[in-house]
């Protein structure tokens, strides 16, 4: 077998960098998130990945929710949603959003909010979480959208190898309209203790042949899991099937102790759940404006506004700039340039030499600007 040497070294420019950031996140006093990616999972349902602009570690429980504000149309949107990842992954998080005909914020989510952009958020916030209700078996109901915060906790006990029994029953519309359905059954594929069971209300010509159709009733849930009554519950989905599900359940004769609910709908929410809404809403509208200043760059005869909170590179990849850049971390000084003029706050990991910054040389990766500037690119 021949050894081939060499590899990545610790100066090589070309080294993917890899840094885990030791910190919390507090929302309290940072409430500046940056899209990561965006993810398609069906036709009207995509999952936005998260995370902190100045990186740090999320802490939350799973099935727990974030408060948002949105600027759309001139004015200030707050909307919550949840945590659809789990808390093993602290480095990120992620929401996962259906469109709304006529709803504004999914919309706009959806056809605006792109890799790079900023958000405000606060949080997290909520009593919907299996961490409160600790037990040997558990039964999960989610429709539609509704599979968030089940997902969540899914993924929690997936990830820890937990031994739980688990049965999770998703309703959906439409085979195509079943959200994580690859990795759900993927979860039940690799756990005994783990069953994935969706029902879906009808098919399609073109869908393939499909278990469970129609809705959950009393003789399906009996069928599934014939222990329900021994299992805590935790169901999350639209009004009408919450409903339907309590009515369900307590005609059962279920104890109604070990049932419990989210909803989107903020005046459904538990009382602790609307005083944390209410307090996210008023320190997002409080928070203080960003400064913005003006940045200008000599070779290209370009200008672009630079939040005080954004790097000048983040902000030119933004306004369609092409800058030299490779590591972003003011590691491998690629992105070095000179400042002409102005100020900026530059957090580098030696890619600059002092001598270099005493010439008014910066990395543009790594600088935030603290006045207007003029760059020499």
């Amino acid at each position: 077998m021949k050894i081939l040497e060499g590899g990545f070294g610790p100066n090589d420019a070309t080294a993917p960098a890899l840094r885990l950031p030791e910190e919390l996140w507090d929302s309290e006093n940072d409430d500046a998130l940056i899209c990561q990616a965006v993810r398609q999972e069906t036709p009207d349902v995509k999952t936005f990945v998260l995370r902190p602009v100045v990186p740090r570690r999320m802490r939350f429980q799973p099935g727990q929710f974030m408060t948002y504000a949105f600027e759309i149309g001139g004015q200030t949107i707050n909307r919550c949603y949840t945590i659809a990842s789990s808390p093993t992954r602290p480095d990120t998080f992620s929401i996962t959003v259906k469109r709304v005909p006529g709803g504004p914020v999914s919309n706009w989510l959806h056809d605006n909010l792109v890799p790079g952009m900023q958000l405000k958020a606060l949080g997290p916030m909520g009593t919907f979480t299996c961490y409160a209700h600790p037990a040997p078996r558990y039964l999960f109901l989610s429709g539609g959208s509704g599979i968030t915060p089940l997902m969540s906790m899914a993924r929690t006990f997936h990830d820890l190898g937990e031994q739980e029994d688990i049965i999770f029953v998703h309703n959906a519309r439409t085979p195509a309209d079943i959200i994580f359905r690859e990795e759900l059954e993927l979860m039940s594929r690799l756990s005994v203790n783990f069953r994935f069971i969706p029902i879906v209300e009808g098919i399609t010509p073109l869908s393939p042949t499909f278990g469970l159709r129609g809705r959950l009733s009393a003789p399906m849930l009996e069928m599934i899991a014939p222990d329900f009554r021994t299992r805590e519950i935790f169901v999350c989905g639209p009004g009408p099937y919450m409903a339907a599900v309590r009515d369900l359940l307590a005609k059962a004769g279920f104890d109604m102790a070990h049932y419990h609910e989210e909803s989107f709908n903020f005046e459904a929410l538990p009382a602790p759940d609307q005083a944390d809404v209410a307090i996210g809403e008023a320190m997002l509208e409080a928070a203080p404006e960003v400064k913005t200043f003006k940045v200008e760059f000599t070779r290209t005869r370009r200008a672009i506004d630079v939040p005080e909170n954004m790097t000048v590179l983040e902000a030119a990849k933004r306004a369609g700039m092409r800058l030299p850049s490779s590591c972003t971390q003011g590691m491998c000084g690629t992105c070095k340039s000179k400042k002409l003029s102005g100020s900026v706050d530059m957090s580098h990991q030696g890619g600059i030499r002092q001598r270099e910054i005493d010439a008014g040389m910066v990395l543009l990766c790594c600088s935030k600007p603290t006045s207007d500037l003029v760059i020499e690119r």
